[in-house]
């Protein structure tokens, strides 16, 4: 089924010029079609957004679930798997994710943060993305699923290239980086199937623990999952880590009232991740002819569910594109809604949380030496961001 066009994707952006398409499209034509990247629905508003990722039934994720279409190989749960079929592998992952298992995590993310924030700091400038959030998130994965250092290099430089990759639409590389991600996982699955570890320590042997009805997973299922696991934790806080980093440097005075009263990174990041929110092409597919804010969506259309144009919708946050720290509402999607809200935004909270506290902690503040260069749908945020870290005043 063929539509008029409501909108065409531009071939360059900026870092504001994604939230001024998102407003236009929001306040008057808030599910609109695009014959680019394949042709598919952008689902710019909140209500919008949250009836389809709620209503799995409708909105399926077994067919397409991002924009554009990138998935060459196999399936990968839990995403690309509707209820209950996702849960047994959410559930694998959740057990380490518990308070309790959180808390445990507070003094090595510290560390990590450190470790990796400390050399940029000495040097005085670099690039806050190659130079720090494209190593730091490998580090937390390395350390989550019990990674060998060798290992955890290959998925560093295995997930950049996927990454640069997908933003080029070179799709003959990002099939070579993909299927050298699997290789990654079936020798990690095979480590863990020679050299046993308990499932409660382990979330690759939580994985090939699971019984469903009796049975384990399927091998192949097993293997999508790790891998999906793996690129999911390598590019959303790579590209968020440069939002904040240029949200800073524009603001220096956020980034003063946070360096003066920490207490305040809590809520400061939950803001950050409303304004700058890295996924904005997540996707599900209509299972039948229906409507989305009284639009018609036909059977097997794609549908974006646009998060970094829902968490500014005004009808849910006043003053939308301002950053305040005086919010009642927080009913963000930065981590998506429903049967697939992502299993591992806690950990991930953690971590950017205790970014954005040392960056401000430890600088007087933050100067882009240049404009950044934008990954492109299906995320939003820098690729790329030369900053200057100014040292704080002795």
């Amino acid at each position: 089924m063929s539509h008029p066009p409501d909108f065409t994707l531009p071939d360059v952006e900026d870092f504001d010029s994604p939230h001024a398409l998102f407003a236009e499209l929001r306040s008057h034509c808030p599910v609109a079609w695009t014959e680019d990247l394949g042709g598919f629905w952008a689902v710019t508003r909140h209500a919008d957004a949250c009836e389809v990722l709620e209503d799995w039934r409708r909105f399926t994720t077994r067919v397409q679930n991002v924009v554009p279409p990138v998935a060459t190989t196999q399936r990968r749960p839990p995403l690309h798997l509707d209820p209950p079929d996702n849960i047994p592998y959410r559930s694998a992952l959740l057990r380490f994710l518990t308070p309790a298992r959180l808390a445990a995590w507070e003094p090595r993310v510290k560390a990590m943060v450190d470790e990796h924030l400390t050399p940029l700091l000495a040097r005085g400038e670099g690039d806050i993305c190659a130079d720090f959030s494209f190593t730091l998130p490998i580090a937390l994965l390395a350390e989550f699923f019990n990674l060998s250092p060798e290992a955890a290099e290959e998925i560093r430089t295995v997930g950049a290239e996927f990454n640069m990759a997908l933003q080029r639409q070179d799709f003959e590389t990002l099939r070579e980086r993909s299927d050298a991600l699997y290789n990654l996982a079936a020798a990690l699955i095979a480590d863990r199937q020679a050299n046993p570890r308990p499932p409660e320590d382990d979330p690759v042997a939580s994985l090939l623990a699971v019984r469903v009805k009796g049975e384990p997973l399927a091998d192949e299922l097993v293997l999508g999952a790790l891998r999906q696991f793996l690129l999911v934790g390598i590019i959303a806080p790579t590209t968020f880590i440069g939002s904040m980093a240029m949200h800073l440097s524009r603001h220096p005075e956020h980034h003063a009232e946070l360096r003066e009263d920490p207490a305040l990174v809590p809520v400061a990041l939950e803001e950050l991740l409303r304004l700058y929110t890295p996924y904005r092409g997540f996707a599900r597919t209509a299972t039948k002819d229906t409507t989305i804010g009284g639009c018609p969506v036909h059977s097997g259309d794609p549908v974006a569910v646009v998060f970094t144009a829902a968490n500014r919708d005004p009808e849910v946050f006043p003053d939308p594109a301002s950053y305040r720290l005086d919010r009642t509402a927080r009913d963000l999607l930065t981590f998506g809604r429903g049967a697939h809200m992502c299993p591992g935004a806690p950990l991930a909270r953690l971590l950017l949380r205790e970014v954005l506290a040392q960056l401000t902690a430890r600088t007087g503040r933050l100067e882009a030496l240049a404009a950044p260069e934008m990954t492109r749908w299906p995320e939003y945020g820098p690729l790329s961001l030369p900053l200057r870290l100014h040292p704080l005043e002795s």
